[in-house]
């Protein structure tokens, strides 16, 4: 049996979904389960680096934002994607740094540009923008010229050269 049948019929029954396309999986979990699937890649099957954390904003009504998590086996040389949708009204998973630590700053990118939050997280604040930006510039309804007088322009002309 390949390693990559095995890892399916060993996960999908803690899965909504399991989807497999160009010889990788991707798993469609539920956010209840998310933590516990995640950590069972990692303890139980070797998936000991994470990628990335990558968020989208579908735009749609209910599970309106999609976490993905990226993450790769250097021992099997197998990678995996794992997917959970967000409800608009309560955007919260729990942290995963707790299994990967270099999970912190994935979060904290969600958090600034999606406003998807990470319950557990040791040092959730935003990453780019200033703490009472009221605003989460990559979902779908922000302008796409960005909110005027929301932060400080630079000046419209070039510094002028000093002779």
């Amino acid at each position: 049996m390949s390693q990559l049948l095995a890892l399916k019929e060993s996960l999908a029954d803690a899965a909504l979904e399991v989807r497999e396309h160009a010889g990788e999986l991707t798993f469609i979990v539920d956010r209840a389960a998310l933590k516990s699937f995640l950590r069972r890649l990692h303890t139980e099957h070797g998936f000991d680096y994470l990628v990335d954390i990558g968020a989208t904003d579908l735009f749609t009504e209910g599970e309106r934002f999609e976490l993905v998590y990226n993450l790769v086996s250097l021992s099997r040389q197998m990678r995996v994607r794992v997917k959970v949708r967000l409800p608009e009204t309560e955007p919260v998973v729990e942290t995963v740094t707790d299994i990967w630590p270099a999970a912190a700053w994935h979060e904290r990118e969600a958090y600034d540009m999606m406003g998807i939050r990470f319950q557990g997280h040791p040092d959730l604040r935003r990453i780019y923008l200033p703490e009472d930006f009221a605003y989460h510039p990559l979902r779908k309804e922000f302008p796409l010229l960005g909110i005027p007088g929301s932060l400080p322009l630079p000046p419209k002309e070039p510094p002028k050269p000093y002779h």
